[in-house]
This record gives C-alpha cells, structure tokens and sequence, in this order.
C-alpha cells in the first residue's frame, strides 16, 4: 500500500467547504456526492501534487462515480477527513492513464 493510500484508509470522513461544493458544481457540473463516491471505488489512482502542496500537502485522485463517470479530484486531509479542493472530469491524457489501470 502505497503512503497516499494509507493515509486514506485512516481517514473518517469528509470535510466540505461550501464555496468549494459551489464552484465544483458551478464550473465543472460536479456534485459533491460523486466527489466521494470515487474514493469508495476501484480503481483508485492517488499521488501527490508537489507542484501545489506550497501550504499544506495536497494529493490528487483519479476515479469514477457510481455512474462511471471518471473524475479528477484535487484534495488534502485534514484531521483524517478528505477535504475536496476542486473536481472535475478527467482529461483525455488523465482518462488513458486510469484505463490502463482499469484492465490490470
């Protein structure tokens, strides 16, 4: 297991901003409920984003929904909850990328 996946598996719960929900809904058509779908969903691909981790260590996830819908999930943990920072579907390089985790 993967240091990512362990801090997961350690999480509670989730921790929801409303101006995020709002924004992910608004710009993105992304309800906060698929967001937290993904994470109970396999496969489930999580690294880290050094390249925005300047405050606090941020993590990034590609997943799918309940619907399969394939979602690209910006997020941090705090106190062990998962708290989503931006959502949004996958690009066509992120989408290829989960496939081939989907067939292994």
């Amino acid at each position: 297991m993967s240091f990512q996946n362990d801090m997961l598996a350690q999480c509670t719960g989730f921790e929801w901003d409303e101006g995020n929900t709002q924004k992910n809904w608004e710009k993105h058509e992304v309800a906060w409920e698929e967001c937290e779908e993904i994470f109970f969903n396999q496969p489930l691909i999580v690294a880290q984003d050094l390249a925005h981790s300047l405050d606090e260590p941020r993590l990034y996830a590609l997943g799918k929904t309940d619907r399969h819908r394939r979602l690209f999930i910006a997020f941090t943990i705090r106190e062990k909850r998962v708290r989503v920072i931006s959502a949004r579907d996958m690009t066509a390089k992120e989408s290829r990328k989960y496939r081939r985790h989907e067939r292994s």
